[in-house]
């Protein structure tokens, strides 16, 4: 299990998935370094409050969408999201969530079905417990997530494991609890598609994506961002140049082991703002859409594939999250010489 998550952590690169940076080993044990996350679990923020208002709810939901788009994107199943395994950062800001325990992860094959039994009563979905299953079983995770944070009480409840399983078989939930009074009815039918018993008919990662609920969330998001951070991070983009293999080898190197939290989260505003389909990269239609929002301009074709060349190290036709941290820092910022 242990070497299950290095090797499915290595290579993901989203911002809101917990960042491996180091793996050793001695005689006794592994070591693994990640990136710190203060805030505590999802879990005891809602034993906490209760529930949610809407708002933080949704922009809770859409990172976690996010993560679970861009992971299956990857052909990686999480198969067991719930609340404790999504840490918050100290500021409490739910667009900075981390998941982790990606321990029961796994690569999977669209044409093969899943038949192994894992995950938690509450949060598992019915057809991982007729043993038959996709990757659409993370999407049930997290429409029982979204049930919990915005009314505090689960959708399948029991005295025991058998109890809640046997209610999870059935797939049948309600709203009537008066909690659910002054809850949208835009939230009550997002939580609907994700609950589709028949996971055939259940929306993909994608899809839930494109819901005007989780919509909503990414217009708060670019509203909130200050133009400013965004101007600055799109100037330092275009006008990125790492002429040598080695320059930018130190750039990468500098971006994803030596910046602090504090110095990558504005940067991090800027592309969550940008990845409108939430896929946790940019493409050159999400460049364009960006410039044109904050420079009132869009880049020409040329401009773009211009950026493209010297930004897309991996030449995967995109910019991944770590691609667009080292071409969005400054320079002069980045090459300080305390970094060096």
């Amino acid at each position: 299990m242990l070497f299950n998550e290095i090797n499915n952590l290595k290579d993901l690169d989203h911002p809101n998935i917990l960042k491996m940076y180091e793996f050793f080993e001695d005689e006794k044990r592994y070591y693994i370094v990640t990136d710190i996350c203060k805030g505590g679990e999802l879990f005891d923020e809602i034993v906490a409050r209760g529930k949610f208002t809407e708002r933080d709810a949704s922009v809770l939901i859409k990172q976690v969408l996010s993560c679970v788009n861009y992971c299956h994107t990857h052909k990686i199943v999480h198969r067991d999201l719930k609340p404790e395994n999504i840490l918050l950062e100290q500021n409490r800001e739910f667009d900075q969530i981390k998941i982790i325990d990606f321990g029961t992860s796994l690569v999977f094959d669209e044409s093969k079905r899943l038949d192994e039994k894992l995950g938690t009563p509450y949060y598992i979905a019915p057809e991982v417990l007729a043993k038959s299953y996709g990757p659409k079983c993370d999407i049930w995770s997290v429409g029982v997530i979204a049930y919990i944070v915005l009314s505090g009480i689960p959708p399948f409840n029991g005295a025991t494991d058998q109890e809640i399983m046997k209610k999870v078989k059935l797939g049948k939930f309600s709203f009537a609890d008066p909690v659910w009074a002054t809850i949208s009815d835009s939230a009550k039918d997002f939580i609907t598609q994700l609950l589709t018993r028949d996971q055939e008919k259940r929306p993909s990662a994608e899809q839930a994506l494109q819901h005007p609920w989780i919509q909503q969330a990414s217009e708060m998001q670019r509203e909130s961002l200050a133009s400013e951070v965004a101007m600055s991070a799109l100037t330092n983009l275009q006008s990125f140049n790492a002429q040598s293999k080695l320059k930018q080898a130190t750039f990468a190197f500098i971006v994803s082991q030596l910046l602090s939290k504090n110095e990558r989260e504005q940067v991090d505003k800027v592309f969550r703002a940008m990845d409108r389909n939430g896929d946790g990269v940019l493409t050159k239609e999400e460049i364009k859409a960006g410039y044109l929002e904050y420079f009132g301009r869009s880049l020409n074709d040329p401009e773009i594939d211009e950026m493209f060349k010297k930004v897309d190290v991996d030449g995967n036709g995109a910019i991944d999250y770590s691609e667009f941290i080292v071409a969005t820092m400054n320079e002069k910022h980045l090459l300080s010489n305390n970094k060096l």
